[in-house]
C-alpha cells in the first residue's frame, strides 16, 4: 500500500486571538480577533482612538498583551526570539524620530542590523538589500543626501526603504499617509499596494482617509470602541451602514466608473440649507 505523504499545516502569517491590550490598565482593545491576509493590503480603519493603533503596536510586539496571544506563524509572537521576529516581521511607527546628520543611505542600511554578526558586520547580500529597497521606494537618486533635506514624501520613502531592506515578509505601518498632499498619499499607496501584490509581502496598515482605505485595501477592518464590527474584503465593509456605525457619519457610498471602488461621499449641509439642518 502506497505510504501516504503529510503537510505541514499552514499558518496565517500574523494573527491576533481574543486580545486585550491597555495602558496603565485600562483597556484600549478587548477580545480582538484578527488574522492578516497573506500577500495583501490589510487595512485597519476607525476613528481616532478606536484602538486601531494599539492593536498594530500588539501585533508588533511593542505593546504587551493584558490577555489573549499574538500569532507568528501559528506560534506565539511574544514569547519568540527578537532577532528572529525581526526578521520576519517589519515595524513603522506613525511618527519615527529622524536621525539628525543621516544619509538616505545611511537610513535605509539601518534595516539590516537583524542581520549583522559580530565578526561579518556587512555582506553583498545586505548591499543588495539596500540598494533594492532604494530603487523599488523610488529613493535611489537620493542616497547621498540628508534626511533633513526632503520632503514628507520623499522622506516616508526612505522610512519605507529601510524597513523593505529588513527583507521581512511582514511589514505594519501606523498612518504612513499622515500629513502628506493628497497626491503623494495616493503614489505611496500605490507602491505599497505593488510591493504586496508584487513581492508578496503582508502588509498590514493605519489608516484614518476613508476614500484612500477603500482604494488600495485588499481586506478592510473597520473598528470602534477598542474591537472590530467589520471585517472582511473593502465592497463587504465600506458600506453607508458600518460608516454610520463607526464614524457617526452619515455619507452616501458610491461606486467609481474606472475602477468599480466604493467612493464615501459625506451628506453635507450647504450654506443655504444651514438653518433647516441645524
Amino acid at each position: 500500500m502506497a505510504s501516504e505523504t503529510q503537510t505541514a499545516p499552514r499558518f496565517a502569517p500574523l494573527a491576533a486571538r481574543r486580545l486585550s491590550v491597555g495602558y496603565s490598565g485600562r483597556p484600549i482593545i478587548r477580545d480582538v480577533d484578527f488574522t492578516a491576509s497573506e500577500g495583501r493590503v490589510n487595512v485597519l480603519l476607525g476613528p481616532n482612538g478606536c484602538g486601531k493603533s494599539t492593536l498594530l503596536r500588539a501585533l508588533a510586539r511593542v505593546a504587551e498583551p493584558m490577555a489573549g496571544e499574538v500569532l507568528l506563524d501559528g506560534r506565539p509572537g511574544h514569547s519568540m526570539n527578537t532577532a528572529h521576529v525581526a526578521r520576519r516581521l517589519a515595524y513603522l511607527p506613525q511618527r519615527p524620530s529622524e536621525p539628525e546628520g543621516l544619509t538616505v543611505e545611511a537610513l535605509v542600511a539601518q534595516g539590516r542590523f537583524p542581520y549583522q554578526r559580530l565578526f561579518n558586520q556587512w555582506s553583498t547580500q545586505d548591499r543588495d538589500a539596500v540598494d533594492s529597497a532604494m530603487a523599488a521606494t523610488g529613493v535611489l537618486e537620493f542616497r547621498r543626501r540628508r534626511l533633513d533635506t526632503l520632503s514628507g514624501g520623499q522622506l516616508q520613502r526612505c522610512w519605507i526603504a529601510m524597513i523593505m531592506a529588513q527583507d521581512s515578509g511582514i511589514i505594519l505601518l501606523d498612518e504612513p499617509t499622515s500629513f502628506l498632499d493628497l497626491k503623494v498619499q495616493i503614489d505611496l499607496m500605490e507602491m505599497l499596494h505593488r510591493i504586496a501584490h508584487e513581492e508578496g509581502r503582508t502588509l498590514i496598515v493605519v489608516l484614518h482617509e476613508l476614500n484612500l482605505a477603500a482604494a488600495f485595501a485588499d481586506r478592510l477592518v473597520m473598528m470602534r470602541d477598542g474591537q472590530v464590527i467589520a471585517d472582511g474584503s473593502v465592497e463587504r465593509v465600506f458600506t453607508e451602514e458600518n460608516l454610520h456605525r463607526a464614524f457617526g457619519l452619515d455619507a452616501a457610498v458610491v461606486r467609481d466608473d474606472v475602477n468599480g471602488r466604493p467612493v464615501c461621499i459625506p451628506r453635507v449641509c450647504g450654506p443655504t440649507k444651514a438653518i433647516q439642518c441645524a
